[in-house]
C-alpha cells in the first residue's frame, strides 16, 4: 500500500514525527476503527480519526440527533435534528476526508451482534451511554482480541482506559467494573455534563486508537486514566488483572 501525493500532502504535519512517518501513516490507511456511538465521545473520535487518514471507519449508534445533543456532539449541527446520527457522520466525514470509508450501523449493540459488528476492526472504541451495550462491547473485543479503548464522562469527570485482556499481564474491562450484570446508568439528562469534557475525553480516546494502530510513547494498557475538571487534577492507576475473572482469565491459558 503506497500513499498518494494528496495523502502525503493532506498528513504532512504527522508524517514528520518521527513516530508516526510514512509506515506509519500507510498503517493508519490499511485500519479499521469500529466506534460505539457517534455522541459526545463519539463525536470527536469519529472527527479526528478521519483526519488521521485511518481508512475505514465502523460507526454505530441507533439514535437520532436531538437539540439537546448539539451543547457537545459537535459533529452535527441544527439542520441535523431529528435525522441519525449514522447517516450524518457519513456525510461529515465525507465532506472532511473523502479518502477514508465510513460503513454506518443504525443499530445498538449487544451480546448478540457484537461480535459480527466488530470482527473488521482492528481497534474498537467505546463511547456509548449505557452499562449493558459497554459489557457486550468489551467481551466482544476480548473474544476477537482486539484492542479497546473506552472512555465515558459524567458532570465534570471523565475516565479512560485501553483493554488487551487476552494477554496475560493486562486486564480486561471485567477486570475493573467487576462480573455483574446490567446496572442503573445516571444519564447525562440526570446528572448534565460539560460539553468540553466530552470533547477532551474523546480526542484521548482518538489518540489512543492512534497509538494502538501506529505504537508510540508508553503503552496504556493496564492504566486507567482518570480527570477531575472541578478540580483540575489528572490521574493515573494502575488497573490490575483479576486472576479470577471469568472472561479473562479463560483467555491468559490459551493465550
Amino acid at each position: 500500500m503506497m500513499l498518494s501525493d494528496e495523502e502525503l500532502a493532506r498528513y504532512a504535519r504527522q508524517i514528520v514525527l518521527k513516530e508516526i512517518g510514512g509506515a506509519g501513516q500507510v498503517r493508519l490507511k490499511a485500519a479499521t476503527v469500529a466506534v460505539v456511538g457517534a455522541g459526545g465521545i463519539g463525536s470527536p473520535v469519529i472527527q479526528y480519526l478521519a483526519a488521521a487518514g485511518v481508512g475505514r471507519l465502523v460507526v454505530i449508534d441507533d439514535d437520532a440527533v436531538d437539540l439537546s445533543n448539539l451543547q457537545r456532539q459537535v459533529l452535527f449541527s441544527t439542520e441535523s435534528i431529528g435525522l441519525l446520527k449514522t447517516n450524518e457522520a457519513v456525510e461529515r466525514v465525507g465532506r472532511l476526508n473523502p479518502l477514508v470509508d465510513l460503513d454506518a450501523h443504525a443499530v445498538r449493540v449487544g451480546a448478540e451482534n457484537a461480535n459480527d459488528l466488530l470482527a473488521a476492526a482492528d481497534v474498537v472504541v467505546d463511547g456509548c451511554d449505557n452499562f449493558a451495550t459497554r459489557l457486550a462491547v468489551a467481551d466482544a473485543a476480548l473474544a476477537l482480541r482486539v484492542p479497546l479503548v473506552s472512555a465515558a464522562v459524567g458532570q465534570f469527570e471523565g475516565q479512560l482506559a485501553v483493554y488487551r485482556g487476552w494477554e496475560a499481564d493486562k486486564p480486561c474491562y471485567r477486570c475493573f467494573v467487576g462480573d455483574v450484570p446490567d446496572r442503573g446508568d445516571a444519564s447525562c439528562a440526570e446528572q448534565g455534563v460539560l460539553g468540553p469534557v466530552t470533547g477532551m475525553l474523546g480526542s484521548l480516546a482518538a489518540l489512543e486508537a492512534i497509538r494502538a494502530i501506529v505504537p508510540f510513547g508508553d503503552d496504556p494498557a493496564g492504566k486507567l486514566l482518570l480527570a477531575d475538571l472541578l478540580g483540575w487534577r489528572f490521574r493515573t492507576l494502575t488497573l490490575p488483572k483479576d486472576p479470577g475473572c471469568r472472561v479473562c482469565a479463560p483467555a491468559k491459558a490459551g493465550a
